[in-house]
């Protein structure tokens, strides 16, 4: 088939899970950089702060396996649509709330519809894309959780000045608004759509996977998992997810307490690192789809390119002897950016070994998995930090847990070539 005959719609709808995405990343971003006012406003300790995450974290884990469940029963244009229309009224109702039960009510309302992001655009995904170029779209669509991270701190205070703390959630609220307007007129699996030519649509069903209703029917979780597919998702999030928690919400601390670095300013330092999470996502999705577009087998393109971001990772074990901070910046940044081109991957590896029609499901139970870990794993970072603190040695108690982010993705990646190694096709 010709290239130039090919149509590109299809990078359309990879442009709505972006712009999803990025708004996803701003609406839970909001009452982080509010905090300093709604401390003031509203009396919060940091306990109070606490439970109010709290909220969140777990209503997303549990958010996953609801969502990923739905999306696969009633299709993906209406269940992402459900999502971001829950979400977005979830944050316009962070204006209306007076009382730390009321943000914990409306965060873990946010939580739970967020958590519908990822197993929809993975599902629109595999619905809209070959298998040669699941990767790049993915690394697209998840550059949005970096661009989420860099816009949130340049929008909200600026809204913060202008307007006031309502507005902020009431603004950044309404964005997942607009994007629905074009999402219900754009969107529409493949084989219904009417802008989509048939060369084109010839190019989507190039790897010969039998085209799709909007509903298939229910899913049997106790059968997913069963099968070596859903935990080699399961495994790929658990492992790594806690340390891309650990880089947003450690990052900022660490920087102060090494370099004395001013967190009551702008911070170059932490935009750089975040910057280069885009390029990791990307440039991940890239280097996979490349190499099946060369004639490698499309697991094998896959794994490869896992092996060699999870060695990238490995410098970060020598942030310790950094004595000037940007060259710490430098060696984080990479594994950060290593991170997002793992996490492209290992979400479209969903789309190459599990039928389509289990995607959102088995994303679903491996999401929610890795939140569970994520929710844990900064209870043992707290532990460790204070303890080394308590010794007047915290640099000491970073240097383990730059340790253990180094040796992670090896690990994850030795257990995912293990089960890989003689899977049989999934057969629901």
């Amino acid at each position: 088939m010709e290239k130039g005959k090919v149509g590109n719609y299809r990078w359309v709808i990879c442009a709505l899970l972006f712009l999803a995405t990025t708004i996803n990343y701003i609406d839970r971003q909001v009452i982080g950089l509010l905090k300093p006012t709604l401390e003031a406003q509203f009396n919060w300790t940091e306990l109070d702060y606490g439970y109010i995450i709290m909220f969140f974290s777990a209503s997303y884990a549990v958010g996953y396996v609801i969502f990923g469940s739905i999306i696969d029963r009633i299709g993906t244009k209406l269940g992402y649509s459900i999502s971001v229309a829950v979400w977005s009224v979830a944050a316009v109702l962070h204006a209306a709330v007076r009382s730390t039960l009321g943000f914990g009510l409306v965060r873990g309302l946010l939580g739970l519809a967020e958590a519908g992001n990822f197993p929809a655009a993975v599902k629109a995904v595999a619905e809209w894309f070959p298998k040669r170029e699941r990767a790049l779209a993915t690394g697209i669509f998840n550059s949005g959780t970096s661009i989420g991270a860099v816009a949130a701190p340049l929008l909200v205070p600026w809204i913060l000045g202008a307007y006031g703390w309502q507005e902020a959630f009431i603004i950044t609220g309404a964005l997942g608004f607009v994007w629905l307007i074009f999402w219900w007129f754009l969107y529409e699996i493949p084989s219904r759509h009417k802008k989509l030519t048939p060369e084109e649509y010839d190019f989507i069903h190039i790897d010969n996977e039998p085209a799709v209703t909007e509903t298939a029917g229910s899913l049997n979780w106790s059968r997913l998992l069963q099968v070596r597919q859903t935990w080699v998702f399961i495994v790929g999030k658990v492992l790594t997810d806690p340390i891309w928690w650990f880089f947003l919400f450690w990052l900022p601390s660490y920087f102060a307490t090494t370099f004395n670095l001013d967190l009551t300013k702008p911070s170059l330092p932490l935009a750089v690192v975040y910057t280069a999470t885009t390029f990791g996502s990307i440039g991940g999705g890239y280097l996979s789809s490349h190499l099946i577009k060369r004639g490698w087998p499309v697991l094998k393109a896959r794994k490869t390119t896992l092996l060699i971001v999870a060695f990238v990772v490995l410098p970060i074990m020598t942030a310790r002897y950094a004595t000037d901070i940007w060259v710490a910046v430098g060696i984080i940044s990479l594994a950060a950016a290593a991170h997002q081109a793992w996490s492209t991957n290992i979400f479209t590896i969903v789309s190459d070994i599990v039928p389509r029609r289990a995607v959102s499901s088995v994303v679903g139970i491996g999401g929610m998995s890795g939140s569970v870990a994520s929710t844990f794993f900064p209870l043992f970072v707290g532990w460790l930090l204070n303890y080394y603190d308590l010794l007047g040695n915290i640099g000491a108690g970073y240097n383990i847990l730059f340790i253990i982010c180094g040796f992670a993705y090896l690990l994850a990646w030795l257990i995912i070539h293990l089960l890989t190694k003689r899977m049989k096709p999934m057969v629901l």
